[in-house]
């Protein structure tokens, strides 16, 4: 598996977990029974493009993580498909990021995947 490229790597938030947004993170491959989490931390990711000029696309990322932000990149909760604009991955993560606070963000990627 590839290492994630942390030089493109912004964190937005990190913000805590709700109960209803802790329900679906027990009910997801992101879960660690052993390691609870207490906050989501929010980033947006550059991921470069396989060509020998760089170029990046974006995309927002969701981890579970203790309250001091650590987390498994091995495990995201989410993942957005690649934007070619940082400044909608920074607008969509920013939309995460209020659906956190109201305790939606399960909800939010739901419907997102779904779209």
């Amino acid at each position: 598996m590839k290492t994630p490229n942390y030089h493109d790597f912004y964190q937005k938030a990190l913000i805590p977990i709700g109960v209803n947004d802790q329900i679906a993170l027990q009910e997801s491959s992101a879960y660690y029974a052993n390691s609870p989490s207490t906050h989501w931390l929010i980033a947006v990711e550059g991921v470069q493009l396989p060509q020998t000029k760089i170029y990046f696309h974006w995309k927002v990322s969701i981890y579970p993580a203790d309250c001091e932000g650590d987390f498994d990149w091995k495990k995201p909760y989410y993942c957005s498909p690649n934007m070619e604009l940082i400044d909608h991955a920074n607008a969509f993560a920013s939309s995460l990021v209020t659906a956190g606070k109201s305790d939606k963000l399960s909800s939010a990627t739901l419907l997102e995947k779904i779209s």
